[in-house]
């Protein structure tokens, strides 16, 4: 139950992160409120998923897969570009978030 939370705190913060894109400095109001509603439920996810997952554990997988799909959204639909370069810091994010994982497996 504790990695679904996570996966939900995940995409609370992704979708309240791409709506801040578009809520131009919180001047449209929709794009704003969205923002703010996204991470109230990321964060009550999260703090939830720490009642049965490891803080470091937890914290790096929301924050590693949260930059990663952020890098790619920004990419494939918000006209970033797409270079070696950025592609191998997602993959160096996602190796890291496995690496600490695997580092505090029991």
């Amino acid at each position: 139950m504790g990695y679904l939370l996570l996966a939900g705190a995940i995409l609370s913060e992704v979708t309240a992160t791409t709506a801040m894109k578009y809520s131009e400095g919180f001047t449209r109001l929709w794009p704003s409120l969205l923002t703010v509603l996204g991470y109230v439920v990321c964060f009550a996810l999260l703090a939830r998923t720490l009642k049965t997952l490891q803080v470091g554990t937890a914290y790096a997988i929301w924050a590693g897969a949260g930059t990663a799909l952020i890098a790619l959204i920004g990419m494939m639909f918000l006209g970033e570009s797409v270079t070696p370069v950025r592609l191998a810091g997602i993959a160096l994010v996602i190796g890291g978030v496995v690496l600490l994982n695997l580092g505090g497996a029991h």
